[in-house]
C-alpha cells in the first residue's frame, strides 16, 4: 500500500505544524480549524499569532530552547489564542530537527483541550503561566525557578488564582482549573 504523507498530514486528528525559526512553514487543516484561521493566513507567520501575548511567546521560547537542546523534544499544556481572541487550553508537543539549533526547524502537534478544560476566568499572562505549572504538579519553588521569579511571587499569583476561581486550597484550585469551573 502506498502512503500519501501529504494526505496523512492534512487529515491528522491533531493540529500539525512544520516550523522554521519559530515561524509556520506548513500546517494542517485541524490546526486551522482549532485556531479559526485559514491556512493562507498562518503560513509564514510567527508562532506569536497563536499566543495570548508577545511576552508569553518570548518567555516560552526561551524556556523551551534548553530542553529542546538536551532532549530534542518538548511538551506542555498552555493557554493559546484563537484568531477571534478566545483563549483555550492546548497540549503542545514538539521535536527539534536540529538539537544544536532547536528553533531552526521542527514539527509540532497541538491538541485542543477546551472540551475537557475550559478557561473560565480572565487571567493575566503570568497567571496563565503559573496555572499551567500548577497543573503540572509543580511547587511554588519549582514554578519560581522555571519562570525565573521568586517563589513568594508565585505564591502571590497562586493566591490571585485562588480568589478568581473561588478555591480554598491549592488542590481545589487545580481541580477547578482542570474542570474549568
Amino acid at each position: 500500500m502506498d502512503v500519501d504523507y501529504r494526505v496523512a498530514f492534512d487529515l491528522a486528528p491533531v493540529g500539525l505544524v512544520l516550523s522554521r525559526n519559530r515561524s509556520i512553514v506548513d500546517c494542517n487543516q485541524q490546526l486551522c480549524e482549532m485556531f479559526g484561521a485559514p491556512r493562507e493566513a498562518l503560513i509564514g507567520q510567527s508562532f506569536q499569532v497563536l499566543y495570548p501575548s508577545a511576552g508569553e511567546y518570548e518567555r516560552l521560547g526561551a524556556r523551551m530552547a534548553p530542553i529542546l537542546n538536551v532532549r530534542g523534544h518538548y511538551a506542555d499544556d498552555r493557554i493559546m489564542k484563537r484568531a477571534g481572541g478566545e483563549v483555550f487550553w492546548c497540549h503542545v508537543t514538539g521535536r527539534a530537527l536540529n538539537r544544536d539549533a532547536p528553533h531552526e526547524s521542527g514539527i509540532w502537534s497541538f491538541e485542543d483541550l477546551s472540551s475537557r478544560r475550559p478557561v473560565k476566568a480572565e487571567l493575566t499572562a503570568r497567571e496563565r503561566e503559573v496555572a499551567a505549572r500548577l497543573l503540572d504538579g509543580m511547587t511554588s519553588k519549582e514554578i519560581g525557578k522555571t519562570l525565573a521569579i521568586s517563589h513568594r511571587t508565585v505564591e502571590i499569583y497562586r493566591a490571585r488564582l485562588m480568589r478568581k476561581y473561588k478555591a480554598s486550597t491549592t488542590a481545589d484550585l487545580v481541580h477547578k482549573l482542570m474542570a474549568g469551573t
